[in-house]
């Protein structure tokens, strides 16, 4: 059997996740697609978390590359990225279509 190597693509798809991986970023993440624009002002007043949490959950997602954001003080800007957001759909969508095993050739039935 050969090993298995991992691939660019599957490392990006796990630093997506692992951004993904925590209730309050997810929170984030819908808060700023519902926004038609840049969200100026405090992330933090909208959620029930300390404003540290929230400084460490959007580094998190900016980190990965999930939201943009800029420090304009005293204004903080941020928004999803949205070319990221894109090939975080695309490899998301990709996994969950290409590696789902069908149901009659899965071993645990």
């Amino acid at each position: 059997m050969s090993k298995i190597e991992i691939t660019p693509e599957q490392e990006r798809l796990a630093r997506f996740a692992k951004a993904m991986g925590h209730p309050t970023r997810i929170a984030i993440l819908h808060f700023l697609s519902q926004r038609n624009e840049c969200f100026f002002g405090d992330i933090h007043e909208v959620l029930p978390i300390a404003k540290a949490t929230v400084s460490q959950h959007l580094s998190e997602l900016k980190e990965a590359g999930l939201i943009q954001g800029t420090i304009e003080p005293p204004k903080v800007k941020y928004c999803i990225n949205p070319d990221n957001w894109s090939v975080a759909k695309q490899l998301f969508a990709k996994m969950f279509d290409d590696w789902c095993p069908s149901k009659k050739n899965s071993c645990c039935s």
